[in-house]
């Protein structure tokens, strides 16, 4: 098991944990699930309110879960989630997090990707953070860098806190989401140098692109070896 965090709110988190559950699905034949516990922006359905990243996890879970065990805080304006759970009268902490999560059921994938939202310091609330609920669980780590000006500086700290916070980086992945981006390869080439975890691929900036496509620029060995 997993956690997802990216160097901030844009940094492709979503995309990556999904093309990292594909590839782990069709090219190593594990059984998989996708976990989103905290969500904002929701659109409100027949069935209740449902999140787009959420249900893209839950495409390429094998383990068919109920929404209810991929994302039990849903919350339909798009703002931080904390605030939104304050308008609702939802307590968020690390404690309430940790009770809503099945792990049970997660046990049963041979691969599990819990993403976050936001950053590592994801805020619940009365100085609370989402990563509290994480280091409860000596989960490992993967970090998702949105590779845009000022991703270094966002990257290292990431990895960093992480560590400070007692927990192992599994690895990184470089999301060129902005194709602008000067200097590209001299930035992902500091990157390398600077970050101490393995680097489990760069996905280019594709037009049209899909979560397969994505999956075919990861690597997983060094996620499948810690295991």
């Amino acid at each position: 098991m997993f956690f997802v965090t990216g160097t901030d709110t844009d940094s492709g988190k979503t995309h990556v944990a999904a093309a990292l559950l594909h590839k782990a699905r069709t090219s190593y034949g594990l059984k998989t699930v996708g976990v989103k516990p905290i969500a904002s922006g929701c659109t409100r359905t027949a069935q209740g309110l449902r999140n787009a990243d959420a249900l893209m996890l839950m495409e390429q879970s094998s383990l068919k879960l109920d929404y209810e065990k991929i994302n039990p805080f849903t919350f339909e304006p798009a703002i931080a989630p904390h605030v939104a759970a304050a308008d609702v009268a939802v307590e968020l902490s690390p404690e309430n997090v940790l009770a809503r999560l099945d792990l049970t059921q997660y046990a049963m994938a041979d691969f599990c990707l819990v993403e976050g939202a936001g950053g590592w310091r994801l805020p619940l609330g009365n100085n609370r953070y989402l990563s509290e609920a994480i280091v409860a669980l000596a989960m490992p780590v993967i970090i998702v860098v949105g590779m845009k000006l000022g991703c270094l500086n966002h990257a290292v700290m990431t990895e960093e806190l992480i560590r400070v916070d007692g927990l192992q980086v599994a690895g990184w992945v470089a999301n060129r989401a902005q194709p602008e981006m000067a200097r590209f390869e001299e930035n992902l080439a500091s990157l390398k140098q600077m970050m101490q975890s393995p680097f489990l691929g760069m996905i280019p900036h594709l037009p049209a692109v899909t979560v397969a496509d994505m999956a075919e620029y990861l690597d997983l060995t060094p996620l499948l070896q810690s295991r």
